[in-house]
């Protein structure tokens, strides 16, 4: 029988099952309780009898995140985790420390269908979807390593959150409960490069995290030549999607707009944006982008990152350059483990040509 995933499961959804199978309705209580302290197994669950436990272990798998490499940046305490799941698929989290507390990336998907021609993560194909409780599990790591309490989440790490839609409302729901995590909507964001149903249906649901939209161009000629999903959603599309999904919540949207030198960053495409986005509540987010290997793109000078700013600004659009955390580490997804599954190809490649760091990669 295969093995089900527990921690993924309600609260509602465990006592249930356990009512089924003719145990007290606390246990369920209990053991949720557990699973988001973070135990890695049942045997951790010390007020649960031997027999409850063999029990749990023949019909239920816990989550975990393990470790398989960690790197700290020596310039701002930055942390970057390559994170592996039970069936050795890895992802990528990124633990940064602000004035506020600590936040932490986390990925929703092993890679990603989107195909954005300036993105690390694409550049390795797609896999599969993590579980909402392999998505708490990064976090649920992160804060045992570390020692720390996170106090905001952002899935912005590798795959496309709205692509993983129904797995990351149930993570939502659990990484928000009061019984687990505890980490309240408006310290989430969530980030889309654009999936334009899903931005209406998360509005209706007036979740009250933050949508982060990945917009990179103000128009469709320029946004297509980098992001393919702009050919199913147009840039005017999207926007009204997020006009409605900022009136709806009263929540402003962060747009990122990744900075390619002589791509998207003159003045006539500053302007362009800056009318596109007038009477949204939001704010831009200007990234200089990272240089990934296999393509030609390359951040714009400080000099246009600042010229960009002072003209959206001057037309009433709130935009900052966003602090680059974590530059001697490459902190942005996709980067190491695609490095991870070059080194570890090369160490199998007379014994096999099937990716060995992920075992559902074809």
């Amino acid at each position: 029988m295969e093995l089900q995933d527990i921690k993924s499961m309600t609260l509602s959804e465990i006592e249930k099952a356990f009512t089924e199978e003719k145990l007290p309705k606390f246990r369920g209580l209990q053991v949720y309780k557990w699973l988001h302290r973070g135990v890695e197994s049942f045997d951790e669950m010390s007020d649960l009898s031997k027999d409850l436990r063999q029990k749990l272990n023949y019909k239920y798998y816990i989550s975990v995140a393990t470790i398989e490499q960690k790197l700290i940046s020596k310039q701002d305490d930055t942390v970057k985790y390559l994170f592996s799941f039970r069936d050795n698929c890895c992802v990528e989290s990124v633990v940064m420390k602000y004035k506020h507390g600590y936040s932490i990336c986390i990925s929703t998907q092993v890679g990603c269908k989107m195909g954005c021609t300036f993105c690390a993560t694409g550049k390795g194909g797609f896999c599969r979807n993590l579980t909402a409780s392999e998505m708490l599990a990064q976090i649920q790591s992160a804060q045992k390593d570390l020692k720390i309490k996170l106090s905001n989440v952002v899935l912005m790490g590798m795959g496309e959150p709205l692509d993983n839609y129904e797995q990351v409302l149930r993570f939502l729901e659990l990484v928000s409960s009061d019984l687990g995590l505890n980490i309240g909507m408006r310290h989430i964001s969530v980030s889309t490069c654009g999936i334009v149903d899903k931005i209406y249906d998360m509005a209706d649901r007036k979740l009250q995290c933050t949508l982060s939209v990945s917009l990179h161009a103000p128009n469709d000629v320029d946004r297509s030549k980098t992001m393919p999903i702009n050919n199913k959603w147009g840039v005017d599309e999207l926007l009204r999607a997020c006009r409605y999904y900022s009136y709806t919540t009263r929540r402003r949207i962060s747009f990122e707009y990744a900075m390619i030198s002589g791509v998207n960053d003159n003045d006539a495409q500053a302007l362009e944006l800056a009318g596109k986005l007038k009477g949204i509540l939001s704010h831009v987010n200007l990234i200089p982008v990272n240089h990934v290997t296999g393509n030609s793109y390359y951040k714009s000078s400080a000099q246009r990152l600042e010229m960009f700013c002072s003209i959206l600004e001057s037309k009433g659009i709130t935009a900052t350059v966003r602090r680059t955390l974590g530059a001697d580490i490459q902190a942005s997804c996709g980067q190491l483990q695609r490095k991870y599954k070059e080194e570890v190809n090369n160490i199998e490649s007379t014994q096999s040509n099937r990716c060995r760091s992920c075992t559902d990669c074809k």
